[in-house]
């Protein structure tokens, strides 16, 4: 458990800095996870001064030092905290005490949370609002979260989360006002398009969908949620032409770069009458063929439309080149000399699935080429592609690639070499070494000889009996 020390630390300094001093000296005051890390530092820190922290008998103390008080191992103090009338400007330690263990603590901060968050500035109520759902799952969190869905149900508080920085209070408030009917389907639409969140992304394409109906307000929405750089939501709108069977704006995405969406356009598509498997075909013949189309093939097509796909290959857009690998090993139509080339390509997405699609009959290329490829001066995809088609070659070509990248100046290739060594042990790795021409059993031993400084002398040891091989 990483327990904040610092923040106890600079509450305690900041506890006798003087009346003025806030909380924002001490911890991002909008931050949940800094109060709830400053309550568990406090109550772990061992050295805690014993000090008056509520100053009984002189002037209020300063928010730092409340914190400390209401946050303190002692459960009489932090109910002495809640009593004094500047709990009420710390909210999210109120909220934390909520589900304190000491039930006083925890009736008493209740009372004061019921009293102050209602009457809450937007500000305090967001910060507020994250703790107790960070809090909510502890096992006296409930009363928190209740009070806090019952107070943003009132009024157009529930507003003031909706830009939030804490995920959950975020969630909160879009559910909240979906459910109060806050926004308009436009403004669901957009939330839906823009937003970074996949919850709030499906939440809000739901409700706008949910609240409009066929006709001119409908088409807007679609076409916001059509226009959407998030696939799920772009999945949204399609599903929404169902309702007018516009078949015309589905086609536009059967070529579309995710999955999803191509799967969404297919269904709209063939829910009204109509095949996608022609339009794909006739994609893939163009000039300007779309990235999406050889995917879209694959995904509804079979190995007989191999004979479009074969001439992407070579296509100049590498997008184009690598989903027409991918469709290629989709239907099942892979033939090694055709793809193998592909490994030299200038881009990593047509050189990795090149390797996926060779993967199965890697024993087909020769192992010297491949090795070639291992090379400190070759591209670092083509370096990867290489060892997995190694990793697949068998016994021999095995030991041998991980042997030599052992000491590897790319970290990546270096441990995976490690990872796989420690874990490797093929039943017939001995008989393969054993019955290695002299001169490749000379190089892998020259090889063990090396690794020793990489590998470690155990790890080597015990490989070295294994093999069978001179110790």
């Amino acid at each position: 458990m990483n327990i904040r020390t610092d923040l106890a630390h600079s509450a305690v300094k900041a506890a006798g800095s003087g009346p003025g001093t806030s909380m924002g000296a001490v911890l991002d005051t909008a931050k949940a996870q800094d109060w709830v890390a400053l309550d568990l530092a406090v109550r772990r820190l061992w050295d805690l001064p014993s000090t008056d922290w509520l100053g009984a008998g002189n002037p209020a103390p300063n928010e730092p030092s409340l914190a400390v008080a209401l946050c303190h191992p002692d459960g009489r103090i932090r109910q002495a905290a809640l009593a004094s009338p500047g709990s009420a400007a710390l909210l999210p330690l109120v909220a934390v005490r909520c589900a304190d263990w000491v039930a006083p603590v925890r009736e008493q901060a209740r009372a004061v949370l019921r009293g102050t968050l209602p009457e809450a500035t937007p500000e305090v109520l967001g910060a507020t609002a994250a703790v107790i759902l960070r809090v909510a799952e502890r096992r006296h969190g409930g009363f928190a979260r209740e009070l806090l869905e019952e107070v943003l149900r009132d009024g157009e508080i529930a507003d003031t989360l909706l830009g939030s920085q804490d995920r959950a209070a975020r969630r909160l408030g879009h559910r909240i006002a979906v459910e109060r009917g806050r926004l308009s389907p436009a403004d669901l639409a957009r939330i839906a398009a823009k937003d970074h969140d996949i919850v709030v992304q499906d939440l809000c394409a739901d409700a706008a969908l949910a609240r409009t109906r066929d006709g001119g307000e409908h088409g807007e929405i679609v076409r916001l949620l059509l226009g959407a750089r998030q696939a799920r939501v772009r999945a949204a709108g399609l599903t929404a032409l169902n309702r007018t069977g516009d078949t015309g704006r589905a086609t536009a995405f059967l070529a579309d770069r995710s999955g999803l969406v191509r799967a969404c356009a297919r269904w709209v598509l063939r829910q009204h009458g109509v095949d996608p498997l022609p339009h794909y075909r006739s994609l893939c013949a163009s000039r300007d063929v779309p990235p999406g189309a050889a995917a879209g093939l694959a995904e509804c097509g079979s190995a007989a439309d191999a004979g479009l796909l074969r001439p992407l290959l070579a296509h100049p857009i590498p997008a184009v080149r690598a989903r027409a690998v991918w469709a290629l090993r989709t239907v099942d139509a892979i033939e090694p000399d055709r793809l193998t080339p592909l490994l030299d390509d200038p881009s990593a997405a047509v050189v990795r699935e090149a390797s996926l699609a060779l993967t199965p009959t890697a024993t087909r290329i020769p192992e010297e080429w491949l090795r070639q490829r291992l090379a400190a001066d070759r591209p670092r995809c083509v370096r990867t592609a290489a060892f997995r088609l190694l990793d697949a070659h068998g016994t021999a070509a095995q030991l041998r690639c991980f042997l030599t990248l052992l000491d590897d100046a790319d970290p990546g290739l270096r441990a995976r070499a490690r990872a796989a060594l420690h874990s490797w042990g093929p039943a017939d790795a001995p008989t393969v070494y054993a019955t290695l021409p002299p001169t490749e059993r000379a190089h892998v031993d020259a090889l063990l000889d090396r690794a020793q400084a990489s590998l470690g002398k155990e790890p080597l040891h015990r490989l070295r009996w294994y093999l069978g091989a001179p110790r």
